[in-house]
Parts: C-alpha cells; structure tokens; sequence
C-alpha cells in the first residue's frame, strides 16, 4: 500500500511546502497581519518585519514594496483559487459514488494554481535579490530555509526525514 501512497504523499509534501513558501512570504510582508486592518499601514521607515529584520535601507525598501504590493494582490487571488478547488475535491471525495476521473482533473487544477503560485513566489523573490545585499539574500534564504522546514536540503525527501513514516513503513500501520 505505501508503495502506492509513497508518490502522492511525495508530490503532497512538495506542493505543501511550496504554497507553505508563498503564504509565508506574503504574511511576512503583511506582518504577519491578516485582516484588512493590516493593508495600507506603514510605520516610520520599512513597515515589514521581515524585511526590518534584513536590515534594509529606506531606498531598498522604495524598491521593494511596490513588488510586495503585487505579490499580494496576485497570491491573495490565486490562493482563492487553490482553496476553493480543494474544497470541491474534499466535496468530490465525500460524495457517495466518488467519480474517480473528476477526482483526478480537480488534483490537477490545484496542482496547476500551486504551481502558479510557486511560479509568483520564485519570480518574486528573484527580482527582491537584485536589490538586496549579498548578506541580506543570505540572510532571506537562511530564514525561507528554516521556516519552511526546509533547513537540510533534500533531506526532507529522505526515508525518515518526517518523524514516525518510517517506523510506520517498516512495522506496519499504526495502531
């Protein structure tokens, strides 16, 4: 059965963490904040922690938020998306004669937008290194690394990389 799970679990754990990268970035350009109370504020100098925390100059910060402006307008409409077709395919599963084949395109259109919207992330965070310092890109990766749980590389593509799936793989399901 594994050998069966084990690809899509893969491909989950992939689309996961890239939709994971994106509302991170754009929640870290928010600050975090998720209500429309957290658009349009600005503080003195650079309103975005995560770029406060990169130490970035009032210039730099000139540059950037107009791009992080995009990035939401674009990632909120498109995350939209994704989590509406998820509900349909939660809809679609729950139904009482699943139609294997609609199952199947809805996976692929969700597949589609997170791809879409990793597409927006990776453009986004190109264009955000031309204007940061060299130690400022390092210090961005460094923190998408660790807060996407990402720290070790493709180490989390490796067997026993998600606590307790090997043990479950090798002795058999859970009890």
């Amino acid at each position: 059965m594994w050998k069966k799970i084990g690809p899509l679990l893969v491909i989950l754990s992939i689309s996961l963490n890239a939709v994971f990268i994106g509302t991170w970035v754009v929640q870290a350009a928010r600050g975090g904040r998720t209500g429309p109370e957290g658009h349009g504020q600005t503080c003195e100098g650079v309103s975005c922690p995560l770029h406060r925390s990169l130490g970035v100059t009032d210039e730099q910060w000139g540059r950037l938020e107009p791009r992080l402006a995009r990035l939401r307008r674009d990632s909120d409409s498109l995350c939209r998306q994704i989590h509406r077709s998820r509900g349909e395919l939660i809809d679609l599963m729950a139904s009482a004669q699943p139609d294997r084949d609609a199952i199947v395109a809805k996976q692929e259109k969700i597949l589609a937008g997170q791809r879409k919207m990793q597409e927006l992330v990776i453009a986004h965070l190109l264009a955000e290194k031309e204007t940061l310092t060299a130690e400022q890109q390092a210090k961005l990766f460094q923190m998408i690394r660790e807060r996407s749980g990402c720290a070790g590389g493709a180490a989390m593509m490796c067997p026993g990389s998600i606590p307790g799936v090997e043990a479950r793989t090798s002795a058999g399901p859970r009890e």
